[in-house]
């Protein structure tokens, strides 16, 4: 109890019992408001940037699978199928076993995306951001629509994402507000803006619609969360993290060297020194229990 509450009880002034009762009645108040906010502010424990891994993963772990080739970028569906982007901007598709699908490559028209969204593994976005546009493909990765957002007002974009109900989700740097979109580009709600609640202008590099929630995600900052409505719900203060996935009930980063791995459940952090093979990636995804490791000469498969 606040030290001038404890003054306030020992007063003689509390002998009267209409005092005493609203007194109490405040403390009560107190106590709620103070349970309140502490249920809207999920601030993850474990340790900070400068602090040491709990564990070190095994330096002998050897990579189930190797798929040879030079590609820039990497993506993993929920189903396991793999997305490589190529330096000449060609996008393929493969199974968890590696054996090639398809492939995107209408590259003369977009050149190379900027992200590559994989949430939907029935609708991929590819984000051209220098044109302001969103490519739509099937499962197939054939084209099936194109969305120039300046054409609905929306001039500065960095991170967009495949929605819950089958539209997008975009971060107008703008007016710092979070919009949805529809594939034929109306804009179907709107965030408040961000400079007024939670009081902070992020710069979003990433965007994820997961299990009821909307993450944005800005490396000063941590993870913003939204609710399906735009609503601000709370924060997640995990700052300078990359390669960030989303698999079941678990976060998965990278920073530093070291591989965060946070249960969203029940707000437990667990972190690990990754060994030297891991670290010479040039991008790493966790998905369904496996580690892709994308480097200059292919991409390694663990298991986690």
């Amino acid at each position: 109890m606040p030290y001038l509450m404890v003054q306030l009880l020992n007063c003689s002034t509390l002998n009267n019992k209409t005092l005493k009762s609203n007194f109490f009645h405040a403390v009560f108040f107190l106590m709620l408001l103070q349970h309140y906010s502490c249920a809207q502010s999920i601030t993850p424990a474990g340790p900070t940037n400068s602090g040491a891994a709990d564990s070190v993963l095994p330096g002998n772990l050897k990579p189930v699978k190797f798929i040879a080739g030079n590609y820039s970028m990497l993506e993993v569906d929920n189903l396991n199928f793999i997305y490589l982007l190529n330096e000449s901007g060609q996008l393929k598709k493969l199974n968890p076993n590696g054996d090639s699908l398809s492939v995107f490559n209408d590259v003369k028209k977009y050149g190379n995306p900027g992200l590559v969204d994989v949430s939907n593994p029935l609708k991929v976005l590819l984000f051209y951001k220098p044109y302001a546009s969103i490519v739509l493909l099937d499962k197939m990765l054939t084209l099936r629509n194109s969305l120039n957002l300046r054409k609905i007002n929306i001039f500065s974009v960095n991170a967009i994402a495949n929605a819950y109900d089958n539209s997008i989700w975009v971060f107008d740097e703008q007016d710092f507000t979070l919009k949805k979109i529809s594939e034929q580009g109306q804009v179907i709600q709107e965030s408040n803006d961000m400079r007024l609640f939670p009081g902070i202008a992020p710069q979003v590099s990433s965007i994820t619609d997961h299990n009821n929630f909307v993450y944005l995600y800005d490396k000063d900052n941590g993870f913003f969360v939204f609710d399906y409505y735009g609503t601000f719900k709370n924060t997640l203060a995990f700052k300078n993290w990359g390669n960030i996935s989303f698999s079941g009930n678990i976060l998965y980063g990278t920073e530093n060297n070291r591989l965060h791995i946070y249960r969203i459940d029940n707000q437990k952090e667990t972190v690990f020194e990754m060994p030297q093979p891991w670290k010479d990636g040039i991008s790493i995804k966790a998905m369904n229990g496996k580690l892709y490791v994308l480097k200059k000469e292919g991409l390694e498969i663990y298991n986690l």
